[in-house]
């Protein structure tokens, strides 16, 4: 019995040594299948998280052996994703977006403007302004004109953007207001005209003057968008997300709602290609806080290939004689490469067309040699010369955005031809040579949904299963190459591929938790798959 006793009592000691012998930390996630995309491509089946930063990944009986928690969540058998990193897109404007007439999936100019009537029914704003509309969308599928508009509206101005961001449709009024006649002076891009007169239509740069005619957001505008783009960003399990283009006011912005802890999103700030933007920042260190990197230039190399501006070496195969163009003078584009190579700062250049993807690539690849970790990008790198392929590599980044092969399909060889087509959207090729590849949404261009971009990606097809064995299939990445570009390489075309893009001990506790496992449905539920909760620095956050 003594010694019966005597056990009981040593074993009681041991067991009450033993529980306080044990690290503390603050959560323990369990029960899951979790996906840690570190360099084995490793599942689990738990981690610990303490002050923001995973701690250890294991079993869930070696972790509570060793670790005394604050809380203990069980993901029920749910897969467990590190937190998604959209390495393209527009945050801001996705933002101001919400505040704005939503002309996206219209299928004819007249919805479109019976939306713009509703929007002012309800809003009665001075200056009617939105985004969304796609004419190849339409039966009809030439660009609109300001007619109608000018009947509804003669008095109050209307600016409604393309759903590529490259071309606007304006009323008079707001020609009138920007100062825009037949005789207005541009270069790259038109402002278009038919037999003397002003359509309404303005692609690309002159897009500005419009741009400056209209009346600035408040800050509260301005606040209340990025903590719009926020909470959208959260419910589809974006925890970082790429701002392509933005100035100095939105980033100090971006960076105070920070401090103050409201905005709790970490966001990689481009910053757009202005003479006061690169003065102020490139003489600089890049600024980096815990939820905030502001290291790179943001350059626009030609428009976009819906509205014919996107630059091609030939001329498109449905308009003779168009080529598109590019948006600035060769030699202001080699010499903002030469600034920024001699700054501490990435250059990400937006190019559409092979002839804007050479240039871009051409000129990289001569300023980087020898320079080995810049990882300069091509924003999109979207039709290439067969013969271009090879200038990428993890220096010179394809920056891609699948879903834009699944929008432009139904209408991409009308512009390019079937051999030009070869190049184009041409992912698997662009992996295969860099490889890696950063994968975003570009939106609002495109939807914010992160699983419409594995979807295109691995399918090529649309929502519908359109086309049933996929748009050039043999450009499609699978499962695995996708997570890593919305994860861990979306990370290195950062720079922070060592805090953020897998779940291993020591990058912040940044994880998603799907209803569905991405890796394992079938490929037609995969845009259907919801986010269950968003977690940043080892927080909920949705």
């Amino acid at each position: 019995m003594r010694k019966i006793l005597l056990f009981s009592v040593l074993s009681i000691m041991l067991i009450s040594c033993n529980s306080e012998d044990r690290e503390e930390a603050d959560l323990l996630v369990f029960n899951a299948e979790i996906y840690t995309v570190d360099d084995s491509f490793s599942t689990a089946e738990a981690f610990v998280t303490k002050d923001g930063k995973f701690l250890q990944i294991g079993t869930t009986e070696a972790l509570e052996e060793k670790y005394k928690v604050a809380e203990k969540f069980d993901a029920g058998g749910k897969s467990v994703f590190p937190g998604f990193i959209d390495a393209h897109a527009h945050f801001y404007r996705l933002g101001l977006q919400q505040q704005r007439v939503d002309l996206s999936g219209t299928k004819s100019f007249d919805e479109v403007v019976q939306r713009i009537v509703d929007f002012q029914n309800k809003r009665g704003v001075e200056f009617i302004t939105g985004r969304g509309w796609d004419q190849n969308d339409w039966e009809n599928k030439e660009f609109p004109t300001k007619d109608t508009l000018d009947q509804l509206f003669p008095n109050t101005p209307i600016s409604v953007t393309r759903i590529d961001g490259h071309a606007l449709l304006v009323n008079q009024a707001a020609l009138d207001k920007a100062g825009i006649t037949t005789e207005t002076a541009f270069e790259g891009g038109d402002i278009e005209q038919k037999d003397g007169k002003l359509t309404g239509i303005i692609i690309d740069n002159p897009m500005s003057l419009i741009a400056d005619a209209q009346p600035e957001p408040s800050t509260e505008e301005q606040v209340n968008a990025l903590l719009e783009a926020q909470k959208i960003s959260f419910e589809y399990g974006l925890t970082t997300v790429v701002d392509a283009g933005i100035d100095r006011e939105t980033i100090e912005l971006m960076d105070s709602l920070h401090k103050e802890r409201s905005l709790k999103i970490r966001l990689y700030a481009m910053i757009s290609n202005t003479e006061e933007n690169l003065d102020y920042y490139l003489d600089k260190d890049p600024i980096k806080t815990e939820r905030l990197n502001v290291r790179s230039v943001k350059f626009y190399g030609d428009g976009a290939l819906g509205s014919r501006g996107a630059a091609l070496k030939e001329e498109y195969s449905d308009r003779a004689g168009h080529y598109g163009a590019l948006l600035s003078p060769v030699e202001d584009f080699k010499e903002t490469a030469k600034r920024v190579a001699a700054s501490k700062f990435q250059l990400n250049t937006h190019a559409i067309g092979d002839s804007a993807n050479y240039l871009v690539l051409e000129t990289y690849d001569e300023l980087l040699k020898g320079d080995e970790d810049r990882r300069w990008r091509v924003e999109h790198s979207q039709v290439i010369d067969t013969s271009d392929f090879k200038y990428f590599s993890k220096n010179i980044i394809p920056s891609i955005q699948p879903t834009h092969a699944t929008s432009d399909m139904y209408w991409a060889e009308d512009r390019l031809g079937e051999e030009r087509l070869q190049g184009a959207y041409a992912y698997k090729k662009l992996l295969d040579e860099a490889g890696i590849v950063a994968l975003g949404t570009d939106f609002p261009v495109e939807e914010v949904s992160p699983f419409l971009t594995f979807y295109a990606a691995v399918s090529r097809q649309d929502t519908d299963n359109y086309p049933e064995n996929g748009f050039m299939i043999d450009q499609a990445l699978s499962r695995e190459e996708t997570l890593k570009g919305m994860t861990i390489w979306a990370a290195y075309a950062n720079f922070e591929e060592e805090e953020k893009g897998s779940i291993e001990a020591g990058k912040y506790a940044d994880f998603i938790i799907l209803d569905k496992d991405i890796m394992e449905v079938d490929a037609s539920e995969i845009p259907e798959i919801k986010v269950l909760e968003t977690y940043v620095n080892g927080e909920k956050v949705y």
